[in-house]
Order: C-alpha cells, then sequence, then structure tokens
C-alpha cells in the first residue's frame, strides 16, 4: 500500500525515481524497493517524504483517502468519514452564509 502511494505521489508530481532519490539523499533502487514494496522506509525518511508531497502522513500510510496536507493551518477543516458528497456541500454552504454574515455586519 505504501509503496503504491509513494509511486502515485512521484508521477502526480511528475519526478523520477532519481529526482526522488536525490531530494531523500538516498539511491534510486531504494525508491524503487519501496514503491515494490521490499522495502520500508524508516519514520524519518517518512516525514520527509509527506513533506516534499505536501501530504499527510495518514495519506502516505493508506489511513486515509483524503490527501490533507502535510501543513495545515488553524483554517483547516477535518470532516467526519462517513460525510457524503452533499454533506459536504452543506458545509461548503454553511460556511459561505457565515462569510456573507460577517462582510454584512463588519460594513455596518
Amino acid at each position: 500500500m505504501f509503496g503504491d502511494i509513494l509511486r502515485e505521489l512521484r508521477k502526480d508530481f511528475r519526478m523520477t525515481q532519481a529526482e526522488l532519490a536525490e531530494k531523500l539523499s538516498l539511491s534510486p533502487l531504494t525508491i524503487s524497493a519501496y514503491e515494490c514494496g521490499r522495502s520500508v522506509p524508516d519514520d524519518t525518511t517518512k516525514v520527509k517524504i509527506a513533506r516534499i508531497f505536501n501530504v499527510s502522513l495518514d495519506y502516505l500510510l493508506g489511513l486515509i483517502r483524503e490527501p490533507f496536507p502535510y501543513e495545515r493551518s488553524a483554517n483547516t477543516l477535518l470532516l467526519p468519514v462517513d460525510f457524503t458528497s452533499e454533506d459536504t456541500e452543506k458545509v461548503q454552504e454553511y460556511i459561505q452564509f457565515l462569510e456573507y454574515q460577517k462582510k454584512n455586519l463588519s460594513s455596518k
């Protein structure tokens, strides 16, 4: 699972194994071993990979399907896993309503 996610991220970023290896100070063979599931990086390397691709460690490890950014601000909302797309749309509409309300209150 880790290897598949790593390969997908690397390709999404149009990065070769050699380029990722260079960023991590590793050999391209090591990256290949990670992607093929023959080897797993240590925790420090996992954190470096998460930072390079700006994804959470939960996503990188396959624990969640949504690629949340590695660096999250106080404004990042984590919605319950069982939220449907309709639920998410309702949350977005409510946020827009709150922004509208705030704008109108501050202009008075």
